[in-house]
């Protein structure tokens, strides 16, 4: 552990997350977790994609069952708007007071956080991102992920979409920070592979990225250790079968530790650049991601050699022969990644060539770019996309 002074160990001040209940057939305990928000109805946010894969019905039933009011907004977009938020808030407050219940992915989970900040304060819109951190307190959250890679159920703000500005926001508030977090991998069985990958490669980015923040922790790092090996094991196998329950429930919980990790820690330039790049072309996050994961490893590699150590110690590697543990842990995560067929060239997710300058500049601007072991430059950040390009 570094020390702020000499002799002594370096302070740290750590909130508990949530509430964690996690395991197969645990959303049979909504309606009692709703309960032990001191509500007795619910507002549910989730999209419609989970509508129609017969997610939603079953959860809607347990709380009919159960007596319970609700209400539900499932128009969340797969990368939410300020305007998607503003009116899922604007249904909220038409329906009143209740637990706000998040069924989805990271983009549900984003979205549910805006809307419950914007219940408590009704005369805020979600472009009021920047002004929110001091504002009243939202509805209490139950976060029930459908997927295994964001992580958004440890963290009290949601990256927004800013279609106006063509850029994310950071849209958050402590009190909408989950109060419980509900992990039950079978809600994961019927995701396609296509989404497994992508979303479980974020998970495994959260991972590496924490161990490699300048912002990493002693207790940020046992959570983004154990998350890498979880993760590293069991994405390859869920994309594989997708009904391999042990498989799913390994990823689910490899996930939330690395959201947890993240939350400690903050992230990095991968981040950076998936961010910019789904602001300009709707990339899906997780395919973001891996366009360029390993090319910014290598960029942080000579500041970064202790952590992508750390990542290949905890993927279980043989030790290198040539002692390079970075270039292993590098090459190790470029074959998960074909592995589960997720990377592709930045010309084939809509970035036009004369579009890399902005996303560059979207990309070093972003506030967990401050978190890179190695801080770039615009021509660094442009090198990186033309190579992936």
């Amino acid at each position: 552990m570094t020390s702020s002074e000499p002799g002594g160990p370096t302070p740290l001040s750590i909130d508990p997350t949530c509430r964690i209940e996690f395991g197969p057939g645990r959303i049979g305990q909504l309606p009692a977790l709703i309960a032990a928000t001191g509500h007795d109805r619910a507002f549910v946010v989730t999209d419609h994609g989970l509508r129609a894969a017969g997610v939603l019905e079953p959860v809607l039933g347990t709380l009919r069952a159960a007596g319970l009011e609700y209400a539900v907004y499932d128009e969340v977009a797969p990368n939410p708007s300020t305007a998607n938020v503003d009116a899922g808030a604007a249904r909220a407050r038409t329906f009143g007071t209740a637990a706000v219940v998040a069924l989805g992915g990271g983009s549900v989970l984003d979205a549910a956080k805006g809307i419950s900040l914007l219940v408590g304060n009704p005369k805020a819109t979600a472009a009021d991102a920047d002004e929110l951190w001091e504002a009243a307190d939202g509805l209490p959250l139950v976060a029930i992920p459908t997927t295994s890679g964001t992580g958004a159920e440890t963290n009290g703000f949601g990256v927004i979409e800013d279609t106006t500005a063509c850029r994310k926001v950071y849209l958050g508030h402590p009190s909408v920070k989950p109060r419980i977090a509900l992990l039950d991998p079978e809600l994961t069985l019927g995701l396609p592979a296509s989404a497994t990958a992508a979303t479980g490669i974020d998970a495994l980015v959260h991972g590496i990225e924490s161990l490699a923040s300048r912002g990493a922790n002693p207790v940020s790092t046992a959570y983004a250790t154990q998350a890498v090996t979880m993760v590293s094991r069991a994405l390859p196998a869920a994309y594989r079968d997708g009904t391999d329950l042990d498989a799913r429930a390994e990823l689910m919980l490899g996930a939330h530790l690395a959201g947890q990790a993240l939350s400690l820690s903050g992230l990095g330039l991968v981040h950076g650049i998936g961010h910019a790049l789904t602001a300009h072309t709707g990339t899906p996050h997780g395919v973001a991601l891996a366009a360029v994961l390993e090319e910014v490893m290598e960029f942080n590699a000579p500041a970064a050699q202790g952590a992508y150590e750390q990542v290949a110690r905890a993927m279980r590697l043989a030790p290198p022969a040539d002692g390079d543990w970075a270039r292993a842990a590098i090459e190790a995560v470029r074959e998960i990644a074909g592995a589960v067929e997720v990377k592709r060239p930045l010309r084939t997710l809509g970035a036009d060539r004369d579009m890399l300058p902005a996303i560059a500049a979207g990309a070093v601007a972003d506030a967990v770019t401050t978190n890179n072991p190695l801080p770039p430059d615009h021509a660094q950040v442009l090198d990186i996309l033309t190579t992936t390009y």
